[in-house]
C-alpha cells in the first residue's frame, strides 16, 4: 500500500544578492519538490554574482524555479542595453560577467517576468502600484500602505529587515543576506520560514531604503 505523494509547494525566496554560499546553503534545505520562485536582486553587492546567476538560471531551465526581475536587474538590463563602457549600474557585474557574458546575459534577464500568480497569493519583487495596481520593481510605502488585498497575499522582496514580516496581506521576506543577515525563504501555503545565515563578515543594520 501507497500513500499519496505530498503536493508540491511554493518557497519564495528574497534577495539573494550575489550571495552564492548561502543560496546553496539554502537549498539544501529545501524539499527537492518543490517549487522555488526568486524575489528579484539575486543580482549585485554579493561576492559572486555570476555563480549565482548561472545558479538559478540552470534551476529556472530545469523547471523548477521562477526568477522575476527585481529593479536590480532591470538596472542591469538597461546598463546592457546601452553598453557603456565604464561606471553606470551593475559596473562591477558587468566586468565579472565579460563581453560575451553580457551579451547572453542581456537575452536572458530580458525574459524575466514580473509576477508569479499563486492559489490566493502573489509573488512580486517589491509590490504593486496602487495608482494603476501594476507590478512596480521601486515602490515602497505607497504599497504597504494602500494595498487593499486585491490580489490576496502578496510576497514581496525588495526592502531588507531582521526577519520576515508581515503586514496586512503582504509578506516581506527580505532579510538582508548581503547586509550580515539572512537568506530566508517563504512558503506561502504553509506560512513556514526556511533561513540561513548571509555574509557574516559585514554587520552593518539594513537599511530601510536601499536602492
Amino acid at each position: 500500500m501507497t500513500t499519496a505523494s505530498r503536493k508540491a509547494r511554493h518557497w519564495v525566496i528574497g534577495d539573494v544578492h550575489g550571495c552564492s554560499g548561502s543560496l546553496e546553503s539554502l537549498l539544501e534545505q529545501l524539499p527537492a519538490g518543490d517549487r522555488l520562485i526568486f524575489c528579484g536582486d539575486a543580482i549585485n553587492r554579493g561576492p559572486d554574482t555570476p555563480a549565482t546567476m548561472e545558479r538559478i538560471w540552470g534551476l529556472v531551465e530545469s523547471g523548477r524555479a521562477i526568477w522575476l526581475r527585481g529593479n536590480h536587474e532591470q538596472d542591469l538590463i538597461e546598463a546592457l542595453r546601452t553598453t557603456p563602457s565604464n561606471g553606470g549600474a551593475g559596473a562591477e557585474t558587468r566586468r565579472q560577467l565579460g563581453p560575451e557574458g553580457c551579451v547572453l546575459w542581456l537575452k536572458r534577464l530580458e525574459q524575466l517576468p514580473l509576477a508569479y500568480w499563486g492559489e490566493g497569493w502573489v509573488a512580486t519583487h517589491a509590490g504593486f502600484n496602487p495608482s494603476t495596481w501594476q507590478p512596480d520593481l521601486r515602490v515602497r510605502m505607497g504599497f504597504w500602505e494602500q494595498y487593499d488585498g486585491r490580489f490576496g497575499d502578496v510576497v514581496i522582496g525588495h526592502t531588507p529587515g531582521p526577519s520576515v514580516r508581515h503586514l496586512p496581506n503582504i509578506v516581506m521576506v527580505d532579510t538582508g543576506a548581503c547586509y550580515g543577515g539572512d537568506l530566508s525563504a517563504y512558503c506561502p501555503e504553509s506560512r513556514e520560514v526556511v533561513s540561513v545565515p548571509g555574509l557574516a563578515h559585514n554587520l552593518q543594520t539594513p537599511s530601510l531604503s536601499p536602492v
